[in-house]
């Protein structure tokens, strides 16, 4: 089924205790973190959207009880000239997890098709062959046991106004907005139809993707870490083993140990 954004505009506001909700899906996400660890699993979560669409709000909450030895957060920015030497992904090879490990990128391998398309950081032909290459990509990820999740926060203009209105007033959010973001709204109507492609071409069998409507902060939040949490407590095993006989004997004698019933 063909995924269209504007089908994710409604804003609808998060009913209920969000705190509440936000705690259990944190819990949640910790225990999955614990299964990638005990069964040696590993996964990327990507997060693609608008400028200030709040892609890190719902990373930085995700993350609120994540063990940091297991997880790293890749913000993804231009390009150095070591990297742009090289082929397109290459950079994104160098960050992939390992086993135990979750893999979070703010911003991917998608700026290929998106950002390089509409600002013309890439020509037609290489921007192209990026659908099959990325499809590529995430199929040999998959194949070699890594598991992936695909998130895309999608924002009207007039959120994004908004947004972008609050960091020039808040001090404390200024260091969020640059020049960038005002090249990039400038053009809207190219990126939507970069976007649309980009669903059309890489939302496949083994990798789809799932838009989240973030014109409610709340309720994105919310979406947004429930569909991390089930699809990953679908791919990881969430069983625990029992204790190991040796450690708990090394209990008994330290301390008199004894296991509950």
């Amino acid at each position: 089924m063909a995924i269209h954004l504007s089908h994710y505009e409604k804003g609808e506001k998060f009913e209920g205790d969000f705190d509440k909700a936000l705690r259990k899906l944190q819990q949640r996400m910790e225990r999955v973190q614990v299964a990638h660890i005990v069964h040696r699993r590993k996964s990327i979560i990507l997060f693609e959207g608008w400028d200030a669409a709040g892609k890190g709000g719902i990373i930085k909450r995700l993350t609120a009880l994540l063990d940091p030895r297991y997880y790293d957060v890749w913000p993804i920015g231009a390009p150095t000239q070591e990297e742009k030497d090289r082929h397109f992904l290459w950079r994104f090879w160098t960050r992939l997890p390992t086993a135990r490990e979750i893999a979070i990128f703010d911003r991917s391998w998608y700026g290929r098709v998106l950002v390089e398309r509409v600002e013309g950081f890439a020509s037609e032909r290489d921007w192209k062959r990026g659908y099959d290459e990325i499809n590529e990509f995430e199929a040999q990820q998959i194949d070699a046991g890594t598991n992936i999740v695909k998130l895309f926060v999608h924002i009207t203009q007039e959120e994004q106004d908004r947004q972008l209105a609050e960091r020039l007033d808040v001090p404390w959010k200024r260091w969020k907005t640059g020049a960038e973001d005002y090249r990039n709204r400038a053009r809207r109507a190219d990126y939507l139809e970069a976007m649309h492609d980009m669903f059309r071409n890489t939302d496949t069998r083994w990798a789809p993707w799932t838009v989240i409507d973030g014109n409610d902060r709340k309720a994105a939040r919310i979406a947004a870490i429930t569909t991390i949490v089930e699809r990953l407590e679908q791919l990881v095993p969430m069983d625990m083993p029992d204790a190991d006989p040796a450690i708990v004997r090394l209990a008994e004698k330290a301390f008199g140990y004894r296991p509950e019933d």
